[in-house]
């Protein structure tokens, strides 16, 4: 599908067929994309039970909103990445900042555990500091796809008229 030629809430990208892939239609995103994060979060919190999940926590990248879908098993992906470039810009950007955001507190807890002498020493901190940075960040995210933090800037006329035109 032309990316220019795509709007939330037309052709392909119906608020029904939107919400039939669990994409909201109002942002034209997707809550898939969090379980990238959910995944690493999941394995910081267990490293002082399971120091052996630094392994994994090493392994883990990050990855964009659209390089999530290409890799995934996602029914829709494709309609989720189309949907992700109609989706109003400053929903757009507001759900980039935050992963930025995301992506360097893992990396940061990632970069202390491989220069860990022993993660064991370090795992309830890194696990403390994941629950009280990263899954507050988690949520801000999940609250923007959900258009319940509809970033400022939503007043830019051609996103908030696509916004509008899903509730016509």
């Amino acid at each position: 599908m032309d990316q220019a030629c795509s709007t939330l809430g037309e052709g392909m990208l119906t608020a029904e067929r939107l919400t039939a892939a669990n994409i909201n239609p109002r942002t034209g995103l997707a809550t898939d994309y969090l379980n990238h994060f959910n995944e690493v979060v999941m394995l910081l919190e267990m490293l002082p039970d399971m120091p052996e999940c630094a392994e994994d926590v090493l392994e883990w990248q990050p990855l964009s909103y659209e390089a999530h879908f290409e890799a995934s098993n996602f029914a829709e992906k494709h309609l989720a990445i189309e949907a992700f470039r109609a989706a109003p810009v400053p929903v757009r950007r507001a759900l980039r900042d935050v992963v930025a955001t995301l992506d360097t507190a893992v990396c940061e807890k990632q970069g202390r555990l491989r220069s860990a002498e022993d993660v064991r020493l370090i795992a309830e901190q890194v696990a403390h500091e994941t629950v009280e940075e990263v899954r507050p960040l988690i949520a801000s995210a999940s609250a923007i796809i959900h258009g319940e933090a509809i970033p400022d800037g939503t007043e830019d006329t051609e996103a908030q008229d696509a916004i509008d035109a899903l509730f016509a």
